[in-house]
């Protein structure tokens, strides 16, 4: 005798009924690329389908946000000059604290997580003050507090600190707390591997190093026990939610991260592989709609809970449509 498990597949119907793992609009926030000036929305080179936006057109993407049925975005700020300190995204007339401030007024609902990081606004495209040819931790966080804490007084939701530097997270809380933001949350990009899939975003953002990697802040793509260690950390120095970056090749660790830990686990489905799947699908290699949603199925089955996603408005428009 043996089980007949081929029943439970035997027309769409079932297997609606009876799938273990669901994907909705809700799961998704979307990543939006704010620059300098005026009257721009152009797409971005290697991320077809997403743009940058000047301040002044950000409506239009609320509007698609809106159509999307998507609740949460993530703001990366592209300044106009960079220095050696980044000065530049912790003003409060930059670009980030005035994109935050716009689309609050655009809609006062939407969930806003701001990037906090260094890399787009210094000249050597580090995530943090130099000492020579090293990142200083400690000076670093100092100025990670101040961004967090501007972006926090233009309307931002949730602060979101990419740097990996040690201790950043409770340094953040403590200032936000002080300044009277105790109700903005900590995003704390926990579990970030020195990936080779973050080349588009880099284009995008402008933040490639202008020498050497970041594999001496960033985790190296071997470990495991050290992720567990950082998020563990992360959540004892006061996170609300933690990431796990790229998605794709860490489902291993978004699995562990979610058997051990009880706060929300966010997987960022990063620009290299969005640009794969994009790629491989134009050229008629794979069906782009599926294959995306299979992705993004399988980040979910391994424990994530939310998803950022460069797919997020074309997601939500295939789930409508029931592409699984």
């Amino acid at each position: 005798m043996y089980k007949r498990h081929r029943r439970l597949r035997a027309n769409g119907a079932i297997r609606d009924m009876v799938r273990e793992t669901r994907i909705s609009r809700e799961d998704f926030i979307y990543p939006v690329f704010v620059v300098e000036g005026e009257g721009i929305k152009s797409e971005i080179d290697g991320l077809e389908g997403n743009y940058h936006y000047s301040v002044d057109r950000l409506n239009e993407f609320v509007d698609s946000v809106h159509f999307a049925g998507i609740k949460g975005v993530l703001v990366f700020g592209i300044p106009e000059t960079k220095d050696e300190t980044g000065k530049s995204a912790w003003e409060g007339s930059g670009v980030v604290q005035r994109a935050v401030s716009k689309l609050k007024e655009l809609d006062p609902e939407l969930y806003v997580i701001t990037d906090v990081c260094m890399c787009q606004y210094t000249d050597h495209g580090h995530c943090g003050i130099l000492d020579g040819d090293v990142v200083d931790n400690d000076k670093t966080v100092e100025y990670l507090s101040r961004i967090a804490l501007s972006h926090a007084k233009a309307g931002a939701d949730m602060v979101a600190p990419s740097d990996m530097m040690d201790g950043r997270v409770l340094a953040i809380r403590e200032t936000l707390d002080k300044y009277g933001y105790s109700g903005v949350g900590i995003l704390s990009y926990s579990a970030k591997y020195a990936s080779s899939f973050y080349g588009p975003f880099r284009s995008a953002a402008g933040s490639k190093p202008q020498f050497g990697d970041r594999k001496t802040y960033q985790m190296d793509i071997g470990s495991v026990r050290e992720a567990m260690d950082e998020i563990a950390e992360d959540v004892a120095q006061g996170a609300d939610m933690v990431m796990v970056k790229p998605a794709l090749s860490y489902l291993d660790i978004i699995s562990k991260a979610r058997d051990r830990f009880d706060v929300p686990i966010v997987a960022y489905n990063v620009s290299g592989e969005y640009a794969m799947i994009k790629a491989a699908g134009k050229s008629g290699m794979i069906d782009e709609k599926r294959l995306a949603m299979e992705v993004l199925t399988s980040i979910k089955r391994a424990g994530a809970d939310l998803i950022i996603t460069y797919f997020a408005l074309e997601a939500s428009k295939w789930i409508e449509e029931g592409i699984i």
